[in-house]
């Protein structure tokens, strides 16, 4: 396999809001150096405890070595994603590929928000695959992205979970830099997420377009004028979907946020959609949901999370 190929790191089926802006960048061209990031994880569980059994990284994108701090889960690796190049820039191609074996768990976040830079010609992707085995437990908590003004974006995320495994996953997003009064001013950020089975057979999918153009975002069932989005999905078989729905729906009633919880088709789990002004009601808001369904699930709550 050649990671570095077009072929490997282009995302296909990119909506048209997306890529009506292509174009040839007078900077650096798509597949360029530093232009493509490719990360591969592979996690099995050995010996009692979790490990990183494969590896493979292409600048800018990176990990630090997986750390075991938290003592109520000794042996659940906790993972930092990261960046070098500080952001997204037009032309960027992302790929990064996370596999949790049979019995694994792993927890992997980022080190900061994404911020998806201005960009004059063409546009932005990333790729996100995720592979949970038999009775694997992978938290994949990703900081917000935050469009700045005039970027085009898409991101395409694919988990394929085993039917006795759990994922716990977020997505976020800020409206743009808020403190500078910067808000929906980005050209595109749209994202698709499709969650399936091994043998293919597809749970449910949630499509996110956010085109101000074509239309405005502002609006009933796009941002309604809030400035932070967050959603929380639970895939599990460990408690009934109607269980983490309602455990998801009690965490977040205190925090006087807009959100929403209910189960997920097929009754494969659970999901939670959060709307506030900022972000630290969002982020407060959305910890405390992600602590109330891992005491559910696996009796044990958040650790305090950890940057280098």
């Amino acid at each position: 396999m050649d990671r570095l190929s077009a072929g490997h790191y282009t995302v296909d089926r990119i909506p048209e809001a997306v890529t009506r802006h292509a174009g040839v960048p007078d900077t650096l061209a798509v597949g360029s150096p530093g232009k493509v990031g490719v990360l591969e994880l592979g996690f099995d569980r050995i010996g009692g405890r979790t490990e990183l059994t494969g590896h493979y990284q292409k600048t800018p994108l990176q990990i630090m070595r997986p750390i075991y701090y938290d003592e109520q889960r000794p042996g659940m690796p906790y993972v930092m994603l990261m960046s070098s190049g500080g952001g997204v820039l037009q032309g960027d191609r992302y790929r990064m590929d996370f596999t949790c074996g049979a019995g694994a768990e792993v927890n992997l976040t980022t080190q900061a928000a994404t911020k998806i830079y201005k960009m004059e010609q063409d546009y932005a992707t990333q790729l996100v695959t995720v592979a949970v085995g038999a009775d694997g437990y992978l938290e994949y908590l990703p900081d917000p992205a935050i469009p700045f003004a005039r970027s085009r974006f898409y991101q395409r995320t694919e988990l394929v979970v085993d039917p006795s495994a759990t994922v716990v996953l977020s997505e976020s997003m800020l409206a743009g830099r808020l403190a500078r009064g910067e808000r929906n001013d980005y050209d595109a950020f749209c994202t698709d997420l499709e969650v399936s089975r091994p043998d293919g057979e597809i749970l449910f999918a949630d499509t996110l377009r956010l085109v101000p153009s074509d239309g405005g975002v502002t609006g009933p069932a796009v941002l309604d004028g809030f400035g932070v989005m967050a959603s929380l999905f639970v895939v599990t078989a460990r408690a009934p979907a109607t269980m983490v729905a309602d455990t998801l729906h009690e965490a977040l009633a205190p925090y006087g946020v807009r959100a929403g919880a209910s189960v997920l088709p097929q009754d494969c789990g659970a999901w939670a959609r959060v709307f506030g002004a900022e972000s630290p009601e969002v982020n407060e808001a959305l910890r405390a949901a992600w602590d109330a369904v891992r005491r559910l699930l696996i009796g044990v709550p958040s650790p305090r999370r950890r940057r280098p």
